[in-house]
């Protein structure tokens, strides 16, 4: 595809590069994926968060809440029910032995409804025959498109999404044509009043789950000097599915919407992870204040050079925000993690030998704390999440000022030695795996190759390699054309072509479907028109509700259009620098100056 740019105004006379650098830290596309599903905690499909829908009635009916109501809430969902079942008569069978009674309990009453009814196998057949065909290899990403369905249907019987087709997740849209099929299998076997049935039982695990899922979200809360609020437009949602298997974990980002599917297990104790459940709270809470501070990340950035080598999926090793924001986490999740024994109890007697016996108890549980969570620390940089110890360190200091996190992110963030943290990061011996997260499916390590190869590049300044990757893409008929044609768009403001970074970037907008690409593109158009002179101004703010249209509702590309309809876009302001000094100006090389100049010692 050809690269030369349309006719345009002389008017564009701006610092391009500067323009880049400004929006690197947040515009950087994530890989070609776009699923929002996840699972089973690993991170290779960024968490794709779908449109923030401010209309109550265009949430996903598992998400709708009265305002004024709850922030935080425990609840079941029938369409999510009548999905798991419906995966379940088709043959999933993982964990079985592990899951809620009523697991079983429920197949055994759809497999009498089966036996009894010609007309119900027929149609379970068709649901199977499509089920099979759009079978994904890993199993937890399988699992996880019907699960993003499900999150976005009407109650039955109708079990309609209640967005547009266009707004549904992707992995949710692949799978849409099933939803006629399980309402014909629903229909058959009566699947409500299989629900209706065991909904006792559901209430009874939902009851389990809600006094230790108050008391990990309220201890939270207490650590962070965190309100609970009532509901404002952003919401964290668990749902208890026991039809999945209990070793299973999906979370999504919907919008303004946080929501965990979990299956409670077949123990005695407490049925689900609650460790999990806090992880992805802690999601709920610190992403808002870390996307806040995007004014920093530019000065931030180099500190992905550090994690390069890291076992890092390539979303965290491309994207400062992210790998910042899962290492506070981390780090807070270090500072409240508490041993197995129990601390020692505060003798009621004020004996001076009971007293020092207290006190020595407490300083020995004390230090095997501080040495557990230390290894925590360690074990968690050693993953990758560079930045643990940092924040760690940090929040100690949170915990003697007695502030909260809310007071305490801007010195965390802002105060931060940037260079010292890269070549901390530079010295860690990295593990060969990392840990899961659920925000983060993914089947099996990738290599980064490709167009993810060519983003890196930029990141670390060589756009050189960048170019040849982008120009290789380009040439290849079955390439990522989309894809490349940003990055060489991207590449044109680095240079100094605005003229050509824009007509770029108006390709790329014609190429790409992926919503990210979409909106930074309109978003660095809006930037470009701003940085005209004079700036075009109605260009520019039209550019900026292009983006917010496109409805990649990540926070920091909500920002940068709001802030850029707001007020127009201003070229960051580098400091003055000194001038390097030339070592060789005052060079003479006959001597003759530095002989004249010589002044002997006087005498003492």
């Amino acid at each position: 595809m050809p690269r030369n740019p349309s006719p345009l105004s002389p008017r564009l006379a701006l610092l391009s590069a500067a323009i880049l650098l400004s929006l690197c830290a947040a515009a950087q596309t994530v890989s070609t994926s776009s699923s929002s599903s996840s699972t089973s905690n690993n991170p290779t499909t960024p968490s794709t968060t779908q449109p923030d829908q401010t209309n109550p009635v265009n949430r996903p009916r598992a998400a709708q809440i009265e305002a004024g109501g709850a922030a935080v809430t425990l609840e079941s969902s029938e369409p999510l029910f009548e999905m798991a079942a419906a995966l379940n008569a088709c043959g999933y069978d993982a964990d079985l032995d592990k899951s809620a009674p009523v697991r079983l309990e429920v197949r055994s009453e759809m497999n009498a409804a089966l036996a009894a009814s010609d007309e119900a196998r027929a149609s379970r057949d068709a649901l199977c025959a499509y089920i099979a065909a759009h079978h994904l290899n890993d199993s937890a990403l399988n699992v996880g498109q019907y699960v993003s369905l499900s999150l976005y249907l009407s109650p039955p019987p109708s079990l309609t999404p209640n967005v547009s087709e266009l707004d549904l997740p992707p992995q949710a849209a692949a799978i849409v044509n099933v939803l006629p099929l399980l309402r014909a299998f629903a229909e058959d076997i009566e699947l409500h009043f299989i629900w209706l049935h065991h909904r006792p039982e559901y209430d009874a695990l939902l009851a389990r789950v809600h006094d230790p899922m108050t008391q990990a979200i309220l201890s939270t809360n207490i650590y962070l000097h965190q309100p609970v609020s009532s509901y404002d437009g952003r919401r964290f949602l668990v749902l208890l599915e026991p039809m999945l298997s209990p070793a299973l974990t999906n979370a999504r980002i919907y919008g303004a919407d946080y929501i965990i599917v979990m299956s409670p297990d077949n123990s005695a104790g407490v049925p689900v992870a609650m460790s999990q459940i806090r992880h992805i709270y802690l999601h709920y809470v610190v992403e808002p204040l870390v996307y806040s501070r995007g004014s920093a990340m530019e000065r931030i950035q180099p500190m992905l050079r550090g994690v390069q080598d890291a076992p890092l999926e390539f979303f965290y090793k491309s994207d400062v925000v992210a790998l910042m924001t899962e290492s506070l986490i981390k780090a807070i999740e270090a500072r409240m993690y508490l041993i197995d024994s129990p601390a020692p109890e505060k003798p009621k007697s004020k004996e001076r030998v009971d007293t020092d016996q207290y006190a020595a108890l407490k300083d020995l549980y004390d230090r095997e704390t501080s040495l557990a969570r230390q290894k925590l620390v360690d074990l968690d940089e050693s993953q990758g999440w560079v930045l643990t110890g940092y924040f760690y360190e940090h929040l100690q200091i949170m915990e003697h000022n007695s502030d909260g996190l809310t007071e305490e992110i801007a010195p965390m963030i802002y105060g931060m030695d940037v260079e010292r943290e890269r070549k901390h990061a530079e010295e860690i011996v990295f593990a060969k795996n990392i840990s899961s997260d659920p925000l983060r499916p993914a089947p099996q390590p990738r290599t980064i190759a490709g167009m993810d190869l060519a983003e890196l590049d930029l990141l670390k300044g060589n756009p050189v390699d960048a170019l040849d990757i982008a120009e290789k893409i380009m040439a290849d008929p079955k390439g990522d054309h989309a894809r490349a044609q940003y990055v060489l768009a991207r590449i044109d403001l680095m240079q100094g072509d605005p003229e050509k970074a824009m007509h770029g970037f108006q390709q790329t907008l014609a190429l790409s479907k992926d919503p990210r690409t979409l909106a930074w593109s309109h978003i660095y158009l809006g930037r470009l028109y701003d940085s005209m002179n004079p700036p075009d101004r109605d260009h520019a703010v039209a550019e900026y509700n292009r983006a917010l249209a496109v409805r990649d509702s990540r926070p920091d590309t909500k920002q940068a259009a709001e802030s850029g309809i707001k007020k127009p876009f201003a070229l960051p302001l580098r400091e003055n620098k000194t001038p390097a000094i030339d070592p060789d100006k005052d060079f003479d090389p006959t001597g003759k100056s530095q002989k004249d100049s010589y002044k002997p010692p006087s005498p003492n």
